[in-house]
């Protein structure tokens, strides 16, 4: 099914017109609708911390994500990954559906104990509102993509706080190989606004501290990429787990079953374990982690429990979660550097989701956002190291990678062909 024109809104003189007012409802629209959701997110954590026995109502709670996706959400059910195809090659208007689901999926999620994030759903929430406008208002594929970019670009700054970083993941997030530089400007413009929406309601993000970066040496050097790659490693085997989880759940022919299933495996192994600190954002643990010294297998339980969620089809996001394993990850590397545990830890918290959702750009920007501005060259050196490591896809199947990531497949193929060619003279 194409897309519908209407040419009335295509001269010249209507263009710059057209493009103010969609930025403007995108804004509005994604950043009020945001900053409703991470209130309602902070209420569903309050209320599960308040009422750990809600997290007995998982399997339920599983189940009726399910149903709503195979009521009404079949063409969403890829969640990113629609965006990213969408992207790529246009062909139908993403659902309006899409919102909404995975809205009461994450909420429903956190609410009774799985641990998920919520960029996904800011993604797909700011994509599915901003193309409801693509049938009459657009000319063409280009210009749809445009809108795909400021919508997502949009989401991620409300609910993340960080308008320059959610511009740039916008078109990261896409290849490099269809970085459209000139769409920066409109994609900030949409993040700035919505971010400013955002901000008008009774909300608060998440602060951090801040970090000063220390003299730079070889050691400093050898520091950030040995981190860079234990946090490339990290990302390679988070993706490993989600993809292992989810072949296991196809396993369960009936869909309704998956959640449902692994809703009770979630719930019964955080009451015998008797931790909660795994389920959920993980924010408290992530603040600490800048401070304190935490456990050195914490970035591996926290791995485990948001891939095997997600894997059994609760929704939500990676992102928050990474945080979390970068952060923890790069707390446990202050044990053998002589370098602040802050510093460390920061470093950690981008460079895992750097490696996950290979936007080392997007990622260093973030910490500049986050963190302040002198953390930028560090976190750059490092998150290019842990996208390097982290293998040839990421969380988003659907996308499309720069080939400098296949090195190692493009080495093993010559060597083969170089042997075959011996062999055969």
């Amino acid at each position: 099914m194409g897309i519908q024109q209407s040419p009335q809104f295509f001269s010249e003189r209507s263009i710059l017109f057209r493009w103010t007012v969609l930025i403007l409802l995108i804004a509005l629209i994604v950043g009020s609708i945001s900053a409703f959701f991470l209130a309602t997110l902070s209420w569903a954590t309050s209320a599960r911390e308040a009422n750990l026995w809600l997290i007995a109502f998982l399997p339920l709670g599983g189940l009726c994500i399910s149903l709503g996706y195979l009521k009404w959400g079949k063409n969403v059910a890829k969640g990113n990954n629609v965006i990213l195809e969408e992207y790529s090659h246009p062909r139908r208007k993403i659902d309006w559906v899409m919102a909404p689901l995975v809205y009461v999926g994450t909420i429903l999620t956190h609410l009774l104990g799985g641990s998920a994030g919520r960029e996904g759903t800011a993604v797909q929430m700011g994509a599915s509102i901003a193309d409801q406008f693509s049938p009459k208002w657009l000319a063409g594929e280009k210009e749809r993509r445009l809108l795909l970019t400021l919508g997502v670009s949009a989401g991620f700054s409300a609910v993340f706080g960080t308008p320059l970083t959610g511009a740039v993941f916008s078109l990261e997030v896409n290849g490099y190989h269809q970085f459209k530089l000139q769409h920066f400007i409109p994609a900030l413009i949409a993040a700035l606004l919505s971010y400013i929406v955002c901000s008008f309601f009774p909300i608060a993000h998440t602060h951090y501290p801040e970090i000063a970066g220390p003299r730079i040496d070889l050691y400093l050097c050898l520091v950030l990429l040995l981190l860079g790659g234990a946090s490339g490693l990290m990302s390679y085997f988070f993706v490993l787990f989600t993809r292992i989880w989810a072949i296991l759940f196809r396993q369960i022919k009936t869909l309704y079953w998956r959640p449902v299933i692994g809703g009770v495996v979630i719930a019964l192994v955080t009451y015998l374990c008797g931790t909660y600190e795994y389920i959920g954002l993980g924010i408290p643990t992530i603040l600490d982690s800048f401070e304190n010294p935490q456990h050195w297998y914490d970035s591996i339980v926290k791995v485990v429990y948001t891939t095997f969620t997600l894997g059994a089809g609760f929704k939500g996001g990676e992102v928050t979660p990474l945080f979390f394993i970068g952060a923890t990850l790069g707390n446990t590397f202050s044990n053998f550097c002589v370098l602040p545990l802050d510093f460390l830890a920061g470093l950690g918290f981008v460079a895992v989701f750097s490696g996950a959702t290979n936007t080392p750009l997007a990622c260093a920007v973030m910490a500049a956002e986050v963190f302040g501005v002198e953390m930028f060259p560090y976190a750059l050196l490092a998150n290019y190291m842990a996208y390097l490591i982290s293998g040839p896809k990421g969380i988003y199947t659907s996308q499309k990678v720069d080939r400098i990531k296949y090195w190692p497949y493009y080495l093993k193929r010559k060597l083969k062909r170089l042997k075959e060619g011996s062999t055969k003279s």
